[in-house]
């Protein structure tokens, strides 16, 4: 995903680019209800797969504006061997989301998702410190607005990143501190662990992954010029 800026400010609605193997570009996607991609996560169908976008531009500049607010888009890509993915059909799956502008992160609004093992798409709902959920997202043909909280602040503090655990929880990166917060599917929030204390953590977690295999997860630590991938275990 990419959000393009011109002197410091949102200069576009934005894109997915398109990489090969190797890294080179091979096409953007735009259009279909991208505005303002901030992170997605894929369910692999091999030759489609359904990609789950989350947009921080609504409502909040410009042209962008609308009642929609932050949103999260389903896009269905065909792709194949030697065959640039396109995009067959774009359904709007969640809406309403709070979202801003902000000085240090350029936009706050519904940032990571993942999707579970029912078809739940979690959304990391940041301005409002939730963890939202979207049922049947894979199927689902119009919006369930801004979802259901699972749950609401306590130990959340701007979650970010966002990934489903092997045992059905989400795990969470805070961008208010430098903890991940597990949460159960019925809104227990299970464990929080501190993995950066680097200048109190704050704005340093984002991105997360779980080792295949394993009882790890990957964590992004974007503090000051140690940018690094860490794990977990």
């Amino acid at each position: 995903g990419s959000l393009p800026t011109k002197n410091g400010n949102i200069s576009g609605p934005g894109c997915l680019i398109v990489l090969d193997q190797w890294g080179h570009v091979r096409s953007t996607i735009t259009g279909h209800g991208i505005d303002g991609p901030w992170d997605m996560t894929a369910l692999d169908g091999g030759n489609v797969t359904d990609l789950f976008v989350t947009n921080v531009l609504g409502g909040i500049i410009g042209h962008h504006k609308s009642a929609n607010g932050g949103t999260v888009q389903r896009l269905v890509i065909t792709s194949g061997p030697g065959r640039t993915p396109y995009v067959l059909k774009s359904t709007t799956i969640g809406s309403g989301f709070s979202a801003k502008t902000d000085p240090n992160a350029l936009v706050i609004g519904p940032t990571g998702d993942s999707l579970g093992r029912d078809g739940t798409l979690y959304v990391a709902d940041s301005v409002n410190n939730r963890i939202a959920a979207i049922p049947d997202a894979v199927f689902r043909h119009s919006s369930d607005g801004p979802g259901r909280t699972v749950s609401k602040g306590a130990a959340l503090n701007d979650p970010l990143g966002l990934v489903t655990a092997p045992n059905g929880n989400v795990i969470t990166a805070n961008g208010g501190n430098g903890n991940l917060v597990e949460v159960t599917p019925g809104g227990t929030q299970a464990a929080v662990v501190t993995v950066d204390n680097n200048s109190g953590g704050g704005g340093n977690l984002f991105g997360l992954a779980v080792k295949p295999g394993a009882r790890a997860v990957y964590f992004v630590d974007d503090f000051g010029s140690d940018n690094n991938l860490q794990i977990l275990f």
